[in-house]
């Protein structure tokens, strides 16, 4: 199953010591959608917006991994799977249930997602904007 990750799981390390089975296949952009964080967590999420992009990472996932997935982000009570279609395929993310107010996330957690848009060669810039917000 391919799964969209834009948070901590673009962390290739951290990923593959989550879903063992785990292969990033490659960096893509979700439109009309934009990055946030939120919740007691102050964890990414992701909401629609209009003409805004989220970059992430393409994964290929085992069904095992997504259960290992479901437990880590929490599914169904802080976050609930998404699906979208690219090119034709079928793709799994995570979106938070509450929409609550933006929250500066913490360092550890920053850092985590910093190394994670470098492992996938991603444009900070969508970070440090979603930082802004």
């Amino acid at each position: 199953m391919l799964y969209f990750a834009y948070g901590s799981n673009l962390h290739h390390f951290q990923m593959k010591r989550r879903c063992k089975d785990s292969i990033f296949l490659k960096k893509i952009n979700l439109k009309d959608f934009k990055l946030t964080f939120r919740s007691k967590y102050r964890a990414a999420d992701i909401e629609a917006k209009k003409n805004s992009i989220v970059p992430g990472a393409l994964f290929e996932i085992s069904k095992s991994d997504e259960k290992k997935l479901d437990v880590y982000e929490d599914f169904p009570i802080l976050y609930k799977k998404h699906y979208f279609n690219y090119y034709g395929k079928k793709v799994m993310t995570y979106t938070m249930v509450k929409k609550s107010p933006f929250k500066f996330p913490t360092e550890r957690y920053l850092n985590v997602v910093k190394k994670g848009y470098q492992d996938c060669k991603l444009d900070k810039r969508f970070l440090l904007k979603a930082l802004r917000t």
